[in-house]
């Protein structure tokens, strides 16, 4: 299958010259303007998987951090391919996309590090350890099931520090791998981020100007069946805990600096745990309202309850210097995906790689443009950022799909199957957030879920097919 180059309003046009990429004519022999074009992108297919390679690499085994490698693999590469001088254009693009994420996620992890201090998840944690006693089995189970229902509100950075404040104790008394946890987390997330309100759904009903009931609600069934693995994946994995544990005793290499951190029984107020408690309710009723910027209602909570439960000024300079090394890390590493984001739109690497990943398919395969769309979608979805891949590729792919006679509503619906996997993409800046507050590395987290996340793909793959909603 053959499809032209298509470019759309949320993706930056490529600006592809010869001095763009010039390693690839050293002669002064004129060429053809098609050949030309198909040359660059070829050259830009090639610079951007090479890009994501190098980074996996080096982040897999531990040769640089996270934040060292989303800045400077990039930085290089663009510089080598003769981007030089539009590099610094391109990354303030980039860091300004990401800016209020980067915001809300410093004080959404200085709040809610604070409510923790405050000791306000205590009662819960209690709860739940009474309930699943000490049994990793049911702890295991009890994230799944908890991941699912605070996922409700779409949010996923809220989604990770709320659950990981609530389990991330009960694995500490239990000696439990964090890998579980954060694993669990994600495939559960992955699956509830198919909500319309989540983000994907919502880009591929704007894309293909479809609404839910053709897009959202036939892909519940395909959820139901997801979440089902998920809760499989969380019983297999709490098994294994559990005989890890038996046979060779609790885990305890947990990180200092994950968002539980050391205790401390002179922050506690457990006289203020009702005010604490509405104070998060109205955040999180303004956060799912939309009222204001969520960034910024953070700032103004942290500011509320730092006041509240700290009135000295020492006490709240406490707080601020006891999480503000989470709290940067994290950013740190949003920021530099931000760079890394606005090279690939930039030098329009992202956009090529989509297309030529679709033009690799035979025409022959044509009637089975659902089945390609959904299988593709996992290393789109991964190696492209969802705005990307919604708003750039899947137009495409629809266009083509109209002249084989199949319906967007079904390209749509299996465009989304990628989604299990997608959170785990070095892209995705909530990615980070959850590696930090469990106090893991990146890689160890990757390596450890991703063929979970696929199996997640494949089963709700096999699940549409069955019940005919691709």
């Amino acid at each position: 299958m053959k499809s032209p180059i298509s470019t759309s309003s949320a993706i930056r046009e490529p600006t592809i010259t010869l001095t763009s990429v010039s390693a690839i004519h050293s002669t002064g022999e004129k060429k053809n303007n098609n050949n030309l074009t198909y040359i660059s992108i070829l050259m830009l297919t090639f610079l951007g998987f090479l890009m994501i390679f190098i980074f996996m690499i080096l982040i897999m085994n531990k040769k640089l951090t996270p934040l060292t490698a989303l800045v400077l693999v990039p930085v290089l590469i663009a510089i080598v391919a003769g981007f030089g001088p539009d590099l610094g254009k391109m990354m303030k693009e980039g860091v300004k996309e990401i800016a209020l994420t980067g915001v809300m996620l410093i004080f959404a992890i200085l709040y809610f590090s604070l409510m923790i201090d405050t000791g306000l998840f205590e009662p819960l944690v209690n709860a739940i350890l009474k309930a699943v006693g000490d049994n990793p089995v049911k702890t295991t189970i009890g994230t799944a099931i908890l991941t699912t229902l605070v996922s409700l509100d779409g949010d996923g950075s809220s989604t990770y520090i709320i659950v990981v404040a609530a389990m991330l104790p009960l694995y500490k008394r239990q000696g439990m791998n964090p890998l579980v946890l954060t694993c669990i987390i994600m495939l559960a997330g992955g699956i509830m981020n198919i909500l319309p309100w989540g983000g994907p759904t919502a880009r591929v009903m704007s894309s293909l100007k479809l609404g839910h009931t053709e897009i959202f609600v036939p892909m519940i069934p395909v959820m139901l069946i997801g979440l089902a693995w998920v809760f499989l994946v969380a019983y297999i994995l709490g098994v294994k805990e559990r005989k890890r544990i038996n046979k060779h005793g609790k885990y305890t290499r947990y990180n200092p600096q994950d968002i539980i951190g050391e205790a401390d029984p002179a922050l506690r107020r457990p006289k203020l745990i009702i005010i604490n408690l509405l104070l998060t309710i109205v955040l999180l009723s303004v956060m799912i309202l939309d009222i204001i910027p969520l960034g910024i209602a953070f700032m103004i909570a942290f500011c509320i309850a730092s006041v509240i439960n700290y009135p000295k000024l020492k006490d709240q300079q406490k707080i601020i210097s006891k999480h503000a090394g989470n709290a940067l890390s994290v950013a740190g590493m949003i920021f530099g995906a931000g760079i890394f984001t606005g090279i690939l739109n930039g030098t329009g690497i992202m956009q090529a790689m989509g297309n030529s990943i679709i033009n690799i398919i035979p025409q022959s395969w044509g009637g089975y443009l659902n089945i390609i769309t959904a299988v593709f979608s996992v290393p789109l979805t991964f190696f492209l950022t969802n705005d990307a891949y919604y708003f750039g590729i899947l137009p495409v792919i629809t266009a083509t799909g109209h002249q084989l006679g199949i319906s967007p509503d079904v390209l749509g619906r299996a465009s989304l199957v990628g989604q299990a996997s997608h959170l785990l993409s070095p892209l995705v800046p909530s990615t980070y957030l959850l590696v930090s507050l469990a106090g893991v590395e990146f890689s160890d987290h990757l390596k450890f879920t991703l063929k979970w996340a696929i199996g997640s793909s494949i089963v709700m793959l096999l699940g549409a097919l069955i019940l005919h909603i691709i």
